[in-house]
This record gives structure tokens, sequence and C-alpha cells, in this order.
């Protein structure tokens, strides 16, 4: 978070940039034990798909237009 997002953020509510800082700083340590309970709870699923594109997590927009995911023509 940048200086200015903060800025922009605290105009909102009108709150102060120390109150909203303060408030993400209390709040990071709870994201970060969900996320690492998220990943825990699909740990045993990653790589277990068989013969998907080994590059798939960087083209995947191309790959889903290419397979017509999302169309109204596609499965």
């Amino acid at each position: 978070m940048t200086v200015a997002d903060i800025e922009a953020e605290a105009r909102g509510p009108k709150i102060s940039k120390s109150d909203l800082v303060r408030e993400r700083l209390e709040l990071a340590p709870r994201r970060r034990r969900r996320r690492t309970a998220s990943l825990n709870a699909v740990a045993d699923l990653i790589g277990s798909v068989e013969g998907l594109p080994t590059d798939l997590s960087a083209r995947k927009k191309s790959y889903l237009r290419a397979t017509g995911y999302g169309s109204q023509s596609g499965p």
C-alpha cells in the first residue's frame, strides 16, 4: 500500500491516515492465517490433474479462450 493509496482511502470515510494504517496492521495477521488455512485445504490437490499444459498459470486467458470457456457456445 502506497502513501497515495492510504490518503485516498482515508478521504472516503474521513478517518485519519494513522487510524487507517493502524487498522490495516491489526488485520494483517488474520488475513495471513486465513490464506494459509485456504492453501492447506487444497494443498493435496496441487499438481494432481494430469494432462494440463505446464504454462497454464501464465497463459490461462488464452487457454480459456481456446477452449471456448465462458462463451455462449462453449462448454
